[in-house]
């Protein structure tokens, strides 16, 4: 058996090494859509939409997918399309508290399972130039919310797992993970 991350993400590819010594990258060329309102369903659907054709394809093998999206106030904060979304992205964060929603699909001899796991993230206040400067440093632009916990300039503090808000909630992976196998 083979593991397969379904995932471009350089944070999820790093994160899962901390778990397998090998495993393929595989991510798979899929129409992120959804109907749900709710993060927690969006996310574990969209987790699950990334599996692509793997389970078909490699049925005798364990592929992990993964979904997270930033959530405020009844605002869902995915990817920036550009700059401008970036920019807008961080001046409704600024200052704020908001949450951080990662769902995994697992998928092992046949059976998917998926489940999602929330953090609460607080932002600094951050001036327009801060702002800008930030974005200008190219690191939002691949990130949900438009900001990596790593990046020490917009997060003032946290609650729930840090691996979540990267993009992977390696201690409940593990737990799922270690009921499948």
């Amino acid at each position: 058996m083979k593991i397969i991350l379904a995932s471009n993400s350089p944070r999820r590819k790093e994160l899962l090494g901390e778990l397998f010594e090998s495993f393929e990258v595989l991510p798979q060329d899929v129409e992120e859509k959804h109907n749900y309102s709710r993060p927690d369903l969006i996310v574990k659907h969209l987790a699950k939409i990334k599996l692509g054709n793997l389970p078909v394809e490699r049925k005798d093998d364990l592929i992990i997918s993964a979904d997270t999206v930033v959530y405020k106030s009844g605002r869902i904060y995915g990817k920036p399309k550009d700059r401008a979304q970036a920019i807008d992205y961080l001046k409704s964060l600024s200052g704020e508290k908001h949450f951080v929603y990662t769902g995994v699909a697992i998928c092992h001899k046949g059976k998917t399972t998926t489940f999602y796991d929330k953090s609460t993230v607080y932002f600094k206040k951050l001036t327009d130039k801060e702002i800008a400067d930030y974005v200008d440093g190219g690191s939002p632009m691949d990130k949900a919310g438009a900001y990596g916990i790593q990046d020490k300039e917009v997060v003032e503090s946290y609650c729930g797992s840090y691996t979540n808000i990267v993009g992977l909630p390696m201690e409940k992976l593990k737990d799922k993970l270690q009921s499948i196998m």
